[in-house]
């Protein structure tokens, strides 16, 4: 059975940094594009960075080159370093993975989503 777990996710001062992890267990073989998303109260969810196996990455625009997204193959984990943190990046944030051919931050793409762990930025 196919489980993604977050973890890393806390409470900072705004300009402060975090590293979320996300452990992926049950696939045969490594996820081809695995992902972070977030979603703040009252709003859609929506994606911050993906990345595939090759390390291909894309960030949304409000990411600014603040956060940079990893995944360790070996130890079947994705990771995002999130520097600068600003208060509109208080939100849950939650990993995503497809095991099919193809990648983008559209929801849709992904068939397995772990829980979620919340950040928040205080002003």
């Amino acid at each position: 059975q196919v489980r993604l777990v977050e973890s890393g996710g806390g409470s900072v001062q705004a300009g402060g940094s975090l590293r979320l992890s996300c452990l992926a267990s049950g696939y045969a073989n490594n996820p081809y594009c695995m992902a972070w998303f977030r979603q703040a109260p009252g709003k859609e969810r929506e994606g911050v960075a993906y990345i595939v196996l090759s390390g291909t990455t894309r960030y949304a625009d409000f990411v600014e080159g603040r956060f940079t997204i990893s995944r360790d193959n070996a130890k079947n984990t994705l990771y995002l370093q999130m520097n600068s943190l600003k208060p509109e990046d208080t939100a849950m944030y939650y990993c995503a993975a497809t095991t099919n051919p193809f990648c983008s931050l559209a929801r849709g793409m992904f068939d397995s989503w772990g829980q979620g762990t919340q950040v928040a930025v205080s002003s």
